[in-house]
């Protein structure tokens, strides 16, 4: 099998074939939901900052969460240890 072949998973003409088949049938597919390849790029674009944007929300309230807890526990922790040193 030459470098070519292993690097494509087949024969050029094979891969190629293929290709064209899955790109008539994608082609077909946006044409009827009217997508053009600027509508998927945007659509991805706009997912990750969604994504990206409830991630930071997502650990913005986590470290929130953490600091209203800490707020009790941190006090009541060197209270304990403070009293309990004593003994």
């Amino acid at each position: 099998m030459s470098a070519i072949n292993r690097f494509l998973g087949d024969s050029p003409l094979r891969v190629a074939l293929k290709l064209l088949v899955l790109s008539f049938i994608v082609g077909i597919v946006m044409s009827a939901f009217d997508w053009s390849p600027w509508d998927v790029v945007e659509a991805v674009r706009e997912a990750v900052l969604r994504v990206w944007n409830m991630g930071f929300a997502a650990f913005e309230r986590f470290f929130g969460y953490i600091l209203l807890g800490a707020a009790i526990v941190v006090p009541a922790f060197l209270i304990l240890r403070l009293l309990s040193y004593r003994r």
